[in-house]
C-alpha cells in the first residue's frame, strides 16, 4: 500500500494534540473531538485492510550506523490494540468534556490541555503498538509517560501530583531496566552478524543461553510494570484513586495494555527459549496478581481503587494465558486486553459520572442511587457484570478462552486462578448493593438525585453495545486474532498439548 496509512494514523493525532494545546474553550474542545473521530475513521479503514490482507508495512532506514529503522508494521496483534485505541478515545474525550470546569476549584488546567495531551497520548501509543523496532518502540513506549503524567497530575483529587510521581518513579525505572535489554539486543545482533533493531532480522537471531534470560528480564520487568502485576502494581491503586476517570481510562485500557502487547511481541517472540525457562515464575506472580488484585477489590472502600484492583486480577488472567502458549489461551489474552479495554472504560466512567455527582469516591457515602439515578445504576450493573465475565459478554468470552487453552498444560494454576472469578462476582455485587440499593440517604437523595445526562448516555453506549456484541458473536474479533496467536506459537516453537483420553472411554 502505497499511502503511509499508519504514520497517518499515528502522527494525526500528535500533530493535532499540539494544536489542541495552544487552543481555547469550546473550539479546542470541537477539534479535538473532530479529530479523534477522523483517527477512528482512519484506524478502522487500516484495520479492516489488514484484516483483508493488505500489506501495511512502512521501512525506511533511520540510523544505520546502529541498524535501527523507521519501520511500521500491521499484524493481527498489533490492529487490534490500533483499533482499541482509536475507539476509546473520543469516548474519554466526550465524558472529560468539562473537566477543566470541574476541576478548576482545585487548581486543575483548562479543558482544552486534557484534550490535547490525550491526543498526543494516543498518537505515541499507536506508535507503540504499529513499530516493529526495538529502538523505536522502545522511544514512544517512553514518550507515553510524559503526556500520561501530566494527564494524571493535572486534573483530579488533591494527591493526584504525589500518585503522578509515583507513576513516573515506577514507569521510569521499568524502562531504565528496558533500555538495558534493548541495548543488549542491539550488541549481541551485530556480534551474530549486522547489526540490526528490525524486529525482522532479530528473529534470526539467537538468543539461546543465559544471555536470553538475562535481556528477557530486562524486558519483562518493564511490562510487569506496565502490565501491571504484583508485586510492582502498587502505583495504579493510587493513581486512578487520583487522576479523573477519564485519563484513569486512558492509562489502564490503553496505556497498561503496552505491557502484554510487549511481552507476546518481545518477549515471547525474541526469547522462546528464556520464556519457557521463566513461565514457572511468570505464571505463580500472575495467579498471585488474579486473586490479591480479586481480594483487594473485595475489600476496598473507594470505587476508583475497586476498579484499579479488578484490573490487577485481570491482567493476571492475560499474562497466564500468554504463558500458558497454546492458541486458544493466547487468542483469549489477545482478545481479553481489547475487551477489558471497553468493560473498564464503562466502569471507570459510569462511576466517576456518580462519584462526582456525590462528591466523594467512599462507598459509605452512598445508599439506594438506583432510585434517584436508575439509568447510571442500571449501566454501572452492566458494566460490573461485564467485568465479573458474565456469560453474554465479551469478557467472558476471552475469559473462558484463556482458561480453557491454559487447562491443557497448568490445570493446577487455572484451578486456583478460578477463585479470582468467584472473588470478581463479590466485589462487583457487593459494590453494587451498598451503593445503588437499600434506603436512600439525605446525602444520595441531595446530590445524586440526576441522573444520567444525553451525553453521558451518548458516551456509555458504544461501550456497552461493543461488549455486548461480541458477547454474543465474538466470532469477527477471534478471526482477526487468532492468526496472530498461531504467529506466536510458530515464533515459540510450541504446539497444542494433545487432548488426553482415558484408556477404555471412548
Amino acid at each position: 500500500m502505497s499511502f503511509p496509512i499508519l504514520t497517518v494514523l499515528a502522527l494525526l493525532p500528535v500533530v493535532a494534540g499540539v494544536v489542541v494545546l495552544l487552543m481555547k474553550g469550546r473550539a479546542a474542545r470541537l477539534t479535538g473531538m473532530v479529530v479523534s473521530l477522523a483517527v477512528l475513521a482512519l484506524g478502522i479503514v487500516a484495520f479492516v485492510a489488514a484484516a483483508r490482507g493488505t500489506d501495511l508495512t512502512e521501512t525506511h532506514n533511520w540510523i544505520p550506523a546502529i541498524g535501527a529503522w523507521y519501520a511500521l508494521g500491521s499484524d493481527p496483534l498489533s490492529m487490534t490494540m490500533v483499533l482499541l485505541t482509536v475507539a476509546l478515545v473520543p469516548v474519554v474525550l466526550g465524558a472529560e468534556w468539562h473537566v477543566g470546569e470541574r476541576t478548576a476549584e482545585s487548581g486543575g488546567l483548562p479543558t482544552s490541555v486534557f484534550f490535547g495531551l490525550a491526543l498526543i497520548l494516543e498518537g505515541l501509543a499507536l506508535y507503540c503498538f504499529v513499530s516493529v523496532d526495538v529502538l523505536l518502540f522502545y522511544l514512544f513506549f517512553e514518550a507515553t509517560l510524559i503526556p500520561m503524567y501530566f494527564l494524571i497530575s493535572g486534573w483530579g483529587g488533591p494527591r493526584r501530583r504525589q500518585a503522578a510521581v509515583k507513576f513516573l518513579i515506577y514507569s521510569l525505572a521499568g524502562g531504565l531496566v528496558m533500555l538495558f535489554a534493548v541495548i543488549g539486543v542491539g550488541v549481541h545482533s551485530g556480534a551474530s552478524g549486522k547489526s540490526s533493531f528490525l524486529l525482522a532480522d532479530l528473529a534470526k537471531v539467537s538468543f539461546d543461553g543465559s544471555i536470553g534470560r538475562y535481556l528477557f528480564i530486562g524486558f519483562f520487568v518493564a511490562f510487569a510494570i506496565k502490565a501491571p502485576m504484583v508485586p510492582v502494581h502498587t502505583w495504579l491503586p493510587d493513581t486512578a484513586e487520583q487522576a479523573t476517570p477519564g485519563a484513569s481510562t486512558l492509562l489502564v485500557g490503553i496505556l497498561d495494555k503496552i505491557g502484554t502487547f510487549g511481552m507476546l511481541r518481545l518477549c515471547l517472540g525474541l526469547f522462546p527459549q528464556a520464556s519457557a525457562w521463566a513461565t514457572p515464575v511468570v505464571l505463580v506472580l500472575a495467579v498471585i496478581s488474579i486473586l490479591w488484585g480479586a481480594a483487594m477489590a473485595a475489600t476496598s472502600k473507594d470505587l476508583m481503587r475497586l476498579v484499579s484492583y479488578t484490573s490487577v486480577s485481570h491482567f493476571g488472567f492475560m499474562v497466564l494465558g500468554i504463558f500458558a502458549v497454546t492458541t486458544s489461551s493466547i487468542t483469549g489474552s489477545i482478545f481479553y486486553m481489547f475487551n477489558h479495554g471497553f468493560s473498564t472504560a464503562a466502569l471507570f466512567l459510569v462511576l466517576g459520572f456518580l462519584v462526582h455527582r456525590r462528591g466523594t469516591a467512599d462507598i459509605n457515602a452512598f445508599g439506594g442511587a438506583q432510585k434517584t439515578a436508575p439509568v447510571l445504576a442500571g449501566l454501572f450493573l452492566v458494566a460490573g457484570l461485564a467485568t465479573l465475565g458474565l456469560p453474554g459478554m465479551s469478557s467472558f468470552v476471552s475469559e473462558f478462552l484463556s482458561l480453557a487453552g491454559a487447562w491443557g498444560r497448568h490445570p493446577v494454576y487455572v484451578a486456583v486462578a478460578t477463585i479470582g472469578m468467584v472473588l470478581a462476582a463479590v466485589y462487583v455485587l457487593r459494590a453494587y448493593k451498598r451503593t445503588m440499593t437499600g434506603p436512600v440517604t439525605d446525602q444520595v437523595a441531595e446530590h445524586v438525585g440526576k441522573d444520567a445526562t444525553g451525553r453521558e448516555k451518548l458516551v456509555l453506549a458504544p461501550l456497552i453495545i461493543v461488549l455486548l456484541v461480541f458477547g454474543f458473536f465474538p466470532k469477527p474479533m477471534l478471526h482477526v486474532i487468532e492468526p496472530a496467536a498461531r504467529a506466536t506459537m510458530s515464533q515459540v516453537g510450541a504446539t497444542d498439548p494433545a487432548p488426553v483420553v482415558k484408556e477404555g472411554v471412548k
